[in-house]
């Protein structure tokens, strides 16, 4: 199979979908590998290691014309969306609940997408989209953190305090894996963190995980009303797999918070879980509502991307490895994992969730392979 990595042309967006480890095992295999010049600047990989790993290089032009496999980091942008062709398959972040036009235009192009977002293993976790959440997370608290600052426009608040002045107050929405990570550098910083969750078992975990250094709430409206009244930092952190993220922070809510603090939302990729929530970019990454900073970047590892990079890669390639050496439909009749992450197929909406969101039909993608 001829895999194909362009480069991220989102705002921003440094991160690579393969790096030259991923390409040598594809080589190794007898798969060919067509990476765009210059895709991994970004993160700081030169096109020579990725030519002394087995690849060639090509134009964006020969990458999306000539491979059978495209390999991206975020969703296709409007320009990449007309390079595709029927029965590519495209392996990626897609985030569709919320992107109606996209979804469409995928449908229309006859590609097969496959999200990293919308796999789960058999534990109910989500192995593609949790490094990028852990990510995230930790990175909420410092984002959060410097937008506080009087400068940037916020409260003017240090969020550890220092002695004879009490520590900021952090409130966390959701206890998944963006919330947990949150927590951890929360914690570290000296902050007082609460986190709201829906799931008793869960907050059980947080509780024994953080030895009762994180106060827990059932997350209800009356609990993050609040609790937003006395936050210093909010952190969206709620996740629906694949479908547009609930509403739990209303516009009526922001009125009751202190003037300058700041909202990060994480959740921002599956629409946001803050009612006046827009997504932005690392070029233009807040605004304001109601004296309210929001910083709602739909790309946030984008902006580490050594990191992020090599931490999407690790988990990713294994299943780029069975899609290459299988085939569509052998790797996903003989993988319960990769299975849910197929959202379009054929023209048709095979996710649930994606086709919920947005009132359309769902097809049975297993009915269809067979």
């Amino acid at each position: 199979m001829l895999v194909g990595v362009p480069r991220e042309i989102k705002d921003n967006e440094n991160r690579i979908s393969l790096v030259p480890a991923g390409v040598r095992a594809l080589v190794e295999e007898g798969h060919s590998v067509l990476v765009e010049r210059g895709a991994g600047d970004g993160s700081g990989i030169s096109d020579e290691r990725y030519e002394e790993a087995g690849a060639r290089l090509g134009s964006v032009e020969e990458v999306f014309a000539k491979a059978d496999l495209i390999l991206k980091v975020k969703e296709p942008q409007k320009s990449e969306v007309a390079r595709f062709r029927k029965g590519q398959i495209l392996f990626t972040y897609l985030h569709l609940a919320p992107l109606p036009e996209l979804t469409a235009s995928l449908m229309k192009s006859g590609v097969t997408a496959i999200a990293y977002e919308t796999m789960i293993d058999s534990y109910g976790t989500l192995p593609l989209l949790t490094p990028m959440s852990e990510v995230a997370g930790r990175m909420s608290i410092l984002v959060g953190a410097y937008y506080l600052q009087k400068t940037t426009g916020g409260r003017g608040i240090l969020l550890p305090g220092v002695p004879g002045v009490p520590p900021g107050d952090i409130v966390i929405i959701g206890g998944g894996v963006v919330g947990t990570n949150a927590a951890k550098v929360a914690l570290g910083l000296g902050a007082r963190v609460l986190i709201l969750e829906s799931s008793p078992r869960r907050m059980q975990y947080l509780d024994d995980i953080f030895g009762g250094r994180v106060v827990t709430l059932a997350s209800n409206r009356t609990h993050i009303a609040e609790a937003l009244r006395r936050a210093d930092l909010c952190i969206g952190a709620v996740l629906v797999a694949g479908a547009r993220a609930p509403h739990l922070v209303t516009r009526e809510m922001l009125g009751g918070m202190k003037k300058g603090s700041v909202i990060v939302d994480v959740a921002v990729d599956q629409g946001g879980c803050v009612e006046t929530t827009r997504a932005t970019t690392h070029s233009d990454p807040v605004y304001e509502v109601d004296g309210v900073i929001h910083y709602c970047v739909a790309n946030m590892p984008g902006a580490v991307p050594r990191t992020s990079t090599f931490a999407l890669t690790n988990a990713t390639l294994p299943y780029v490895l069975s899609l290459a050496r299988q085939g569509f439909r052998d790797a996903v009749m003989s993988d319960s994992v990769l299975r849910p992450g197929v959202n379009i197929y054929q023209g048709e909406i095979v996710h649930p969730a994606v086709a919920a969101s947005q009132s359309l039909p769902c097809r049975d993608l297993m009915e269809m392979i067979h």
